[in-house]
């Protein structure tokens, strides 16, 4: 599948963050959900005057209603000769326009080959929880879920290196027609900071839908003691969605950053994410 730009047009990247909390997620949506897709694009077609056109956005990931983004990544092709125009104060005029929940820090032209889906490598989230009796920080309540048993970190770590590596993740997604559900998990671990906040670092050259949120949801409930270390990875052998494997709520989850290979692979890794994926025959889970 060809990606090149239309003649006559340039891609920008966007690099951006917003708050989730009011948002129904990022793609736009019938029925006036607000949306940050809906609210970029409208505001880009507002300032550059485009009247009826709305250039359409393509983001790194897909965050669900709820979910936050440190660093995010979006591409819109834009007519050179608007471009042209508008480049120089395109960035203030969109920080005028643009509600206070959502934030685009840079606009540049980007390489040959880039796609802001596609050409990823990785995408890295933090989930934010805290044990403490009290609950949370009320300045932190809208990023830190609170659970209210104890957690042991350790053990939950130890479930975690169980799941890392290339798997098909189906016990912890929503399946969607036509679309794989093998992903290479390359990073999950687990800190607790001095004041007791818990970041999961969860890290994959991509996500199938609500993964991130299932695979905490297992391993809080190896962390408050209702199941051993061994049984996220049994769920993941078993491939089948398991009713103890609880997605959590989708405040704590934020986007932290994008990976993206050199400018001279980027064009390799967009035909290669697009390739449908298959586990060998051999593969094994834990």
């Amino acid at each position: 599948m060809s990606d090149e730009v239309e003649p006559g047009h340039v891609r920008i990247r966007l690099d951006l963050s917003y708050d989730g909390t009011e948002f129904s997620g990022w793609a736009k949506q019938a029925g006036g959900r607000r949306t940050v897709q809906g609210e970029i694009e409208d505001a880009l077609r507002t300032v550059t005057r485009s009247g009826e056109t709305t250039y359409e956005l393509t983001v790194a990931g897909r965050t669900d209603a709820g979910v936050h983004a440190r660093g995010q990544v979006a591409h819109v092709d834009l007519p050179v000769e608007l471009w042209a125009e508008h480049r120089e104060k395109l960035h203030k005029r969109l920080a005028g326009r643009l509600p206070r929940d959502v934030r685009i820090w840079s606009l540049t032209e980007a390489p040959a080959g880039f796609n802001a889906r596609f050409s990823a490598v990785w995408r890295r989230y933090a989930y934010r929880v805290t044990d403490h009796p009290g609950g949370v920080d009320p300045l932190l309540r809208g990023h830190v879920l609170w659970h209210d048993w104890p957690l042991d970190v350790d053990a939950m770590n130890e479930a975690a290196r169980r799941l890392l590596g290339e798997h098909d993740f189906a016990a912890y997604c929503r399946r969607r027609e036509g679309a794989t559900t093998i992903r290479t998990l390359q990073e999950l671990s687990l800190l607790r900071d001095a004041d007791g906040v818990i970041t999961a670092t969860v890290r994959a050259d991509a996500f199938c839908h609500n993964m991130v949120r299932s695979l905490i949801g297992a391993l809080l409930f190896v962390g408050d003691g209702h199941r051993a270390p061994d049984w996220p990875g049994k769920v993941l052998a078993a491939g089948v969605r398991d009713s103890a494997v609880h997605v959590v709520r989708p405040h704590g989850l934020t986007l932290e950053e994008v990976g993206y290979p050199a400018d001279d692979l980027l064009a390799a890794r967009n035909k290669e994410a697009r390739n449908k994926r298959s586990l060998p025959a051999t593969a094994r889970c834990c």
